[in-house]
Order: structure tokens, then sequence, then C-alpha cells
């Protein structure tokens, strides 16, 4: 087992950390500011865009996909792609600096998967332009969303069209203007089997009958400038043409929608879990208590080597996971997805929490990215799974492979 890393990639990562030293990091403070002020609710600096259009230029762009998604691929194994999430997501937003974020990064996967050549011309091209932005809709208030098989949103046909009924909630990014398409999971044939009764469809935003009943706060934020809406779909009317691969494939396509992007989310975890080490260390050495530098007390000392082995252990897991996916494909690599969906939004919580402590009231308040990463490594361990579902799903492979 090796994770061997080819000097072109080697260098591509150099470049995306110069960027990010000279584009991201000086501009931390500002973009957070910005979002958080109710006048710029749902819009971004008009530095943004220009920084958008350098890493483009750079080709620093659209580094997601594997080499397995050619022609939409930038031809990296997903192990060559690891490290390049890792250095992006030390800073909370800067993968949509990079095309790289969620839920786009997942939505241009299932496009240039399972889309026909008339879908990836309207909405994958404009997505990998970085012209447009996607939500993809899938939870649902009244049901168990953590199981995928319970959605009740009604897709329904008639004659040339589909119409949709029903609510959808925590849809990320489905409420900044700039969302122009959705992918949206439902019920279209309730008399299939368990797993072949769902589809997913695409759903241009402004589409007549797509309503936003409010804006979801994950730990009181609004989540700007993409936002987390709630949906009600009264007789949303679609063209059969934008059903994704056909009738009965959503549960499919939801799952393997959690291929490629699985341990790309968790690298970014590792990413944020290393800036708040990078940051703790800073702060230990330069902060004096009771006559002498944090560093020097034991307990800080404890808590630094501590978040060392839960990054690094994490970071090897996630690679792991990246190389059995070149070498064998999504379905041996399940048990190692479903590992590091567990481990790493509780690791990034964890070492979070102990930058906190030892920040102080610093580590608490928006001077630093600390706040945020704890926040979000709470908020996904519900989301795209929550731990329960992974945890069980891992131990009955795992007795079956060991019992067989």
């Amino acid at each position: 087992m090796g994770f061997e890393i080819s000097d072109q990639v080697r260098a591509l990562n150099a470049q995306l950390q110069n960027f990010m030293d000279e584009h991201i990091y000086p501009r931390e403070r500002e973009w957070h500011e910005w979002c958080h002020d109710p006048e710029h609710l749902w819009e971004v600096p008009a530095w943004y865009d220009e920084i958008r259009d350098k890493a483009k230029a750079e080709g620093l762009w659209n580094l997601f996909l594997p080499e397995e998604y050619a022609p939409w691929s930038p031809g990296l194994t997903n192990v060559e792609i690891a490290p390049l999430f890792e250095t992006m997501s030390k800073v909370m937003w800067a993968q949509s600096v990079f095309n790289c974020n969620a839920p786009d990064r997942g939505n241009m996967e299932v496009l240039a998967k399972y889309g026909t050549p008339e879908q990836q011309e309207q909405w994958l091209k404009p997505l990998l332009a970085g012209e447009i932005r996607s939500a993809y809709a899938m939870t649902e208030p009244q049901v168990a969303s953590s199981d995928a098989t319970n959605m009740e949103l009604e897709i329904r046909r008639d004659g040339d069209e589909y119409v949709l009924n029903g609510r959808k909630w925590w849809t990320t990014g489905a409420v900044g203007p700039r969302c122009k398409i959705m992918l949206v999971m439902g019920k279209s044939n309730p008399e299939n089997d368990r797993h072949r009764q769902h589809s997913t469809i695409l759903v241009p935003r402004d589409t007549p009958g797509v309503k936003l009943v409010r804006t979801l706060r994950a730990f009181d934020s609004l989540h700007s400038p993409g936002g987390e809406a709630e949906l009600l779909f009264e007789d949303v009317r679609v063209p059969v043409s934008n059903m994704i691969k056909g009738e009965g494939c959503g549960f499919e396509i939801a799952q393997g929608r959690l291929g490629p992007g699985r341990f790309q989310y968790a690298m970014g975890f590792v990413g944020m879990a290393q800036r708040c080490l990078e940051l703790m260390c800073a702060r230990a050495q330069e902060r004096v208590a009771f006559g002498e530098p944090l560093i020097k007390k034991t307990s800080i000392q404890h808590e630094i080597a501590r978040s060392r082995c839960d990054i690094e252990q994490c970071r090897l897991l996630t690679l792991q996971a990246a190389e059995v996916m070149d070498r064998e494909g999504l379905d041996g690599a399940r048990p190692y997805i479903s590992m590091i969906k567990i481990v790493a939004p509780k690791m990034a919580q964890e070492v979070a929490d102990r930058a906190m402590q030892i920040f102080g009231g610093m580590g608490v308040c928006q001077d630093t990215m600390i706040p945020e990463v704890f926040t979000i490594g709470r908020f996904c361990r519900i989301a795209d799974g929550p731990d329960e579902v992974h945890m069980s799903q891992l131990g009955k492979l795992t007795a079956r492979e060991l019992n067989a």
C-alpha cells in the first residue's frame, strides 16, 4: 500500500498553496464580515469573482473529478486529488473559489456519470465553467431522511411532463440567486420494490410552483451566500427529458453521488482540523499565563499531541479510502467510505473544541475560523447521513466479511 503523489501533483499543490497565501488568507476576515452583514445577504463581494477568474486562469479549477470521469476530469486519481482538498479546505469558503465546493461538486459528479448529452450541455457545462450554482433536494421535514427510501415528494408522469408535489428542507445553496438548477429526489414508482421507487429529476430553480418557505439557520447561521432552504413544490412541471438516467434510479444515484465526493469531504475536514492545530500551536507559543507561555503547560502539550494524532489517523484513513477507490472502485471502497464519514466530522469538531479551549474567549468569536469548524463538524454528523446510519452499515459489512 502506498499513497504515491506525482511530481506534477506536488507542483500543483504548491501552486495551490501559493494562491491561498496570496489571495485567500488575506481576505479571510473580510469574507466573514461580508457574509454576516445583513446588507450583503446572499451576495458575494466584488473581489470574489475576480479571484475565481484568477484561479481558473491558473488551472486551479474543477480539481475534484477523478480520471474515470473523462472528458470532464483533470486526469487525477483520487489519491492525487486528496492533498489538494486538504490544502484548499484550510479556509472554509476557499473550495468555492476553485469550483470544488458542495453541493455543486456532487451534482456535477451525477451529471458527468448519469446525465444525457443534452443535460450535460445545458447544466453540466455551465456548472463546470462556474457560471451557475446548484442544489440537491433530498431531505424532507416529515420523514426520517436518513433512510433514502423514505422520501415522499411525488413525481408523477403527465404526458410529456413530470409533475412534482411535496416539501424539501436543508436544501443547501437554494436560497442564493446564483442557484439555477436543482437535482430533486422523489417517489415516482411506489409500486416498485423500496430501492426502485424513487427518481432524481432536474428542476430549474425558477420553475413555477417552486416556493421558498423559509431560510433555515444552522446554529443560528444563515450560511450566506448560498443558504439552507425549506422548499414547497406545488404542481411543479418539468419536461420528461429532465429525468436523470430513468425512473426508479433515484436511490442508485443518491448512493453513487457519495463516491469520490465522500473522501473529498473527509479531506476537507482534515484541512480544517490541520488549520485549527496550526492556530492553536501559534496561540500556545505566544500567549502567556501565570508567568510562562501556554506551550509550557503539560495539559496544553497533551491537547496538541492528541489533536495531531487524531488528524494524522483521519488523514491516513481517508487516503486509504481514496487508494482503494482507485484500485477497486466504489464497491470495494464502501467500508472505507462509511469509516471516513463517521470519523472525519467528529475529529474536526473535537480538534476545534481543543483549539477553543486554548484560545479562550477569542476561540468562540468571529476572530478565527475555529467556531465555524466546530459547528460544521457537528452539523455534518447529521448531514449526508447521520453517524448512526453509517455505523450500522459498517457494522453489517464488517460482520459479513468476518463471518464469511
